[in-house]
């Protein structure tokens, strides 16, 4: 991982990146505490995610967009124009002011999506085939660390300063973000038109995905892992309820152990890609997951902490191995919609599964829920792990850090 931060531009970038993920962890569940607050509405404050999940749905259109300019502008002037997204929360005073917040959310949703995207096609533009793993398993760690504590800091900074105060700590993070990944010393080409209909243009993300064999198994497996992991949102709830006999908010713990495997997961998610191939990786990473839940299926809390520690440690695996899979086997004009398709055929399936755990968890034991997980994760797992030859493992010679040659700058 030392590799990676070898290279200067990388440097930079790191450090405006983990500015706007910071902010960004800061502000994620005051979106919803400001309505509530202002509201009283459980059910208000709860549609803050969905309007922050709905422009997922737009995501292929979203990496359209991506691809036809070159990634470091672009995300200067989406960081820039995040910032400026955030202004009209100033004007909140009232529950008449609801509408504001909901646009925001799903302005950040559209940010969320394409911001991703072009950071995916930058990594790429920027760095050898080896330190992929590595940079996006260092990215994986900040963001999952932040996560700790930044909502929690968030909630306290609203309760003390109001709601406009925390976007305007976010919407300087996203200033930061920006002149930093504007002092960048990186050349990319401009992308040339394909001369294809804007059909085919649109679609092409998913033509490439049908087409490549390790995209294609990782989409897959992926997607059916994500048909069954979904359901965790809810049975966790029973896990401590019926498992652990605690209060809800006892779940806050239980996220915080899944949050210390996910820091640790970033950090060697890297050196397993490269050591066994990102497919195989991946499967690692989806059989710790299902045998987390198989762990949190038995109501004693350290076997269910152990079992969060391993799922966490096992979704940041996963997570990493598969954005280095889509940009190792992408080229890069079509970077953009390769990670919106994907992202948008394995949110579909996670969705489903969020609304049937919901439904299920009253109707039937959250032990039976889990163990149903732990079987589709597993044989997910497998399902990729026949297929791990696709992406070979890389040399393990000592790697120098260092910008392609072809984009070295005199």
């Amino acid at each position: 991982m030392r590799a990676v931060f070898r290279v200067p531009a990388f440097r930079l970038l790191f450090a405006g990146l983990a500015a706007s993920m910071a902010g960004d962890a800061l502000l994620v569940l005051v979106y919803a505490i400001w309505v509530k607050s202002l509201t009283g509405s459980n059910g208000a404050a709860g549609l803050v995610t969905l309007f922050i999940a709905v422009p997922y749905v737009l995501a292929p259109l979203g990496g359209w967009l991506v691809d036809r300019f070159r990634h470091r502008p672009f995300l200067v002037v989406a960081n820039l124009a995040s910032a400026l997204m955030l202004v009209p929360l100033f004007a909140v005073r009232d529950a008449a002011d609801l509408w504001i917040i909901y646009t925001v959310a799903a302005l950040y949703g559209i940010s969320s999506v394409t911001v991703a995207a072009a950071l995916s096609g930058l990594l790429k533009e920027l760095l050898s085939d080896d330190l992929l793993a590595d940079a996006n398993g260092t990215l994986q760690t900040v963001k999952e660390g932040l996560r700790l504590g930044g909502p929690l800091a968030g909630a306290a900074l609203f309760a003390a300063l109001g709601g406009a105060a925390v976007a305007a700590i976010d919407a300087v993070t996203f200033l930061i973000a920006a002149v930093a990944i504007a002092r960048m010393s990186l050349h990319e080409e401009p992308p040339v038109p394909s001369g294809l209909h804007w059909l085919s243009e649109l679609t092409a993300g998913l033509s490439h995905i049908r087409t490549e064999a390790a995209l294609r198994r990782m989409t897959i497996a992926t997607a059916t892992g994500f048909l069954v992991i979904g359901v965790n949102e809810s049975a966790l709830f029973a896990v401590v309820g019926q498992g652990l006999h605690r209060p809800p908010e006892f779940v806050g713990v239980l996220a915080s152990a899944q949050g210390v495997g996910a820091i640790a997961g970033g950090l060697w998610a890297g050196r397993l890609a490269r050591g066994v191939g990102e497919l195989a990786a991946i499967a690692i990473g989806m059989a710790a997951i299902g045998l987390g839940d198989a762990l949190i299926a038995l109501p004693w809390l350290p076997v269910i902490l152990l079992g969060k520690v391993i799922a966490g440690l096992g979704l940041t695996t996963m997570i990493t191995g598969f954005t280095t899979v889509i940009q190792r086997h992408t080229p890069s004009p079509l970077i953009g919609r390769v990670s919106t398709a994907a992202e948008t055929l394995v949110s579909g399936p996670q969705a489903i599964s969020i609304a049937a755990g919901a439904a299920l968890v009253s109707v039937v034991d959250y032990r039976l829920l889990l163990v149903v997980v732990t079987i589709g994760m597993l044989t997910a797992a497998a399902y990729l792990w026949l297929a791990r030859r696709l992406t070979a493992p890389l040399p393990s010679r000592v790697r120098s850090a260092r910008l392609k040659p072809d984009l070295r700058r005199p």
